[in-house]
């Protein structure tokens, strides 16, 4: 678990990004379980709830992703089985061999 809270928190280093995925994450989670509720009491009528809040929670993270400057997890993914370039974390927020986090240029 730790080596993937590293990862993710090096792929959403922009304040912004952050905030969005704290917001964004949260509202998948709980359409995913709103979805399970409505569907547990087949109130198929209202599939329009989880639909929106996952829309929505996934646009926010796009969003937090396009600030940021690389692709969604998704994105990474799919490209990665397409053999297709990607773009992990930012380049402006990359590590570089031989600097140090203080004297990392910033763009």
């Amino acid at each position: 678990m730790t080596e993937w809270w590293t990862r993710y928190l090096e792929r959403h280093q922009h304040v912004a990004s952050r905030i969005l995925h704290a917001i964004g994450v949260p509202m998948t989670l709980a359409a995913l379980v709103l979805a399970g509720v409505q569907l547990a009491q087949w109130r198929w009528d209202l599939w329009w709830r989880p639909a929106t809040l996952l829309g929505l929670g996934y646009l926010l993270q796009y969003v937090g992703h396009r600030i940021e400057g690389n692709d969604m997890g998704e994105v990474v993914l799919v490209k990665k089985w397409l053999g297709r370039p990607y773009v992990a974390v930012s380049p402006r927020f990359e590590r570089r061999p031989g600097l140090t986090p203080q004297s990392t240029p910033r763009s």
